[in-house]
């Protein structure tokens, strides 16, 4: 593995070249702002009268719609969600120029084929491995966050210097770029968010909960067991690693741990883990995906609805009270 540093990147393949930043959600704001800071002529493409154009002109960031600000770039990042990336870049695909580069931050649309880029475009990924206000977060304190990088397209011969520098004008060379593939790194979160982070440790979560609720605990025993120290192992893991988070904890924790943890994560889990990676692959997500924004996103506005009125978000809701904290 090779980890590009800062000192490792010419930053010239991005001077001089204007910047259009799709969309202003967690990591269009981020980056914007991080380009900016680091002396980069960039501009934030929007929708006419989209409130977040107000947002971003507080913040001293140059605002233009989708099309002129296209039209007038040289680098074209698609940071708007994955799901419309395929109408946005039938709408932007003639406003390109001849030999500008089409960046991502995430590998889906192109790896699941949403977007076909032109012939003559450059295609590059730099995808942060963390959200956009820790991006912003780091930057401001003069660190940085990993990312990798990859080119899928180079039609000039500058995809490479172009991707690197734009990693490095977005402080993530700080920590160090790692080079992959559109569809190594779309693969690889996909599963990751379905199967591990977002959906697995949340669902192992809430199991905890209702078990121990179930056999008698109160709910606010419970929910400090099994959720409110979540934040304590990510901190060990994050300074020391499993193995070393592992040896920072108490005997009788790292016995347990050792005991049930593999009575949980068994086998069978392993082997459904393989057929989420598989699902991706095949690109059963991304079809879903796609049929989720096609249906007004029903499914999921239904699940959050259900997910607030929960005894653990109740739970959650009581203990955070100022109220309760201070009595």
């Amino acid at each position: 593995m090779e980890l590009i540093r800062e000192s490792d990147i010419d930053p010239k393949p991005l001077a001089g070249k204007r910047v259009a930043i799709v969309g202003y959600g967690n990591q269009g704001r981020a980056q914007a702002l991080n380009l900016k800071d680091s002396g980069a002529d960039v501009v934030v493409a929007l929708r006419p009268h989209s409130l977040s154009a107000t947002l971003a002109e507080t913040v001293g960031l140059e605002v233009q719609i989708i099309e002129q600000a296209v039209a007038g770039a040289d680098v074209v990042m698609m940071l708007a969600p994955d799901e419309i990336h395929s109408a946005l870049y039938r709408e932007i695909e003639p406003r390109l120029r001849e030999g500008a580069a089409l960046g991502f931050s995430h590998g889906l649309s192109v790896r699941f084929g949403l977007v076909e880029p032109r012939a003559d475009l450059d295609v590059f990924l730099v995808a942060p491995k963390g959200p956009g206000t820790a991006l912003r977060s780091l930057y401001s304190q003069g660190k940085g966050m990993i990312a990798l990088w990859a080119v899928e397209q180079d039609a000039t011969g500058e995809a490479r210097g172009i991707a690197l520098a734009y990693g490095r004008a977005i402080g993530c060379a700080r920590a160090g770029l790692i080079a992959s593939s559109f569809a190594e790194e779309a693969e690889a979160d996909l599963f990751n968010e379905q199967a591990v982070v977002w959906g697995g440790v949340p669902e192992l979560l809430i199991a905890g909960f209702e078990t121990l609720v179930a056999g008698g605990v109160s709910p606010e025993v419970a929910y400090l067991e099994c959720v409110g120290e979540l934040h304590l192992i990510a901190e060990l893991i994050e300074e020391r690693g499993i193995a070393g988070m592992r040896e920072a904890i108490s005997n009788t924790a790292e016995l347990g741990a050792l005991l049930g943890g593999r009575r949980i994560v068994d086998a069978s889990v392993r082997k459904r883990m393989a057929e989420v990676l598989e699902e991706v692959r095949q690109g059963r997500f991304a079809e879903e995906l796609r049929k989720e924004e096609s249906d007004g996103y029903g499914r999921l506005e239904s699940a959050r609805a259900q997910a607030r009125e929960t005894l653990l978000e109740q739970t959650f809701r009581r203990l955070s009270d100022p109220d309760v904290r201070s009595g």
